[in-house]
């Protein structure tokens, strides 16, 4: 018998293999984070890795949660970060975010003045 066949881990990919051992992402990306991918994006990505083309392809037409794309491309959570946080960086995919850089503060404190107020009704 073959010894590949005999030992399956021969035929595994280490997860971190695919991001050159790298653990931490270039920036912090929430779970819940959507992102998506338009078809330039698609198709740019195909010269990026067959991995980071996989990504595009689940985000192209529908927006993906990062834990979304992390299961339909069956990577490791961390592993996926990783790729996704390349790929925003790379202008690869759109990360959505929910709330602004700018003013985040301000409107903090007027829903904190709203809620004030509606304590006092």
């Amino acid at each position: 018998m073959d010894q590949r066949r005999a030992d399956p881990r021969g035929a595994l990919v280490r997860p971190y293999a695919v991001t050159r051992g790298r653990t931490e992402a270039q920036m912090d990306i929430a779970l819940e984070a959507v992102l998506s991918a338009s078809p330039t994006q698609v198709a740019e990505s195909r010269f990026a890795g067959h991995d980071k083309h996989r990504i595009a392809t689940v985000c192209e037409g529908r927006a993906q949660s990062l834990a979304e794309i992390a299961a339909y491309t069956r990577m490791p959570l961390g592993v996926t970060r990783v790729l996704v946080a390349d790929m925003v960086a790379e202008s690869l995919l759109t990360l959505h975010t929910a709330a602004p850089a700018e003013g985040f503060e301000e409107r903090m404190e007027i829903l904190g003045r709203v809620l004030s107020g509606l304590r006092r009704l």
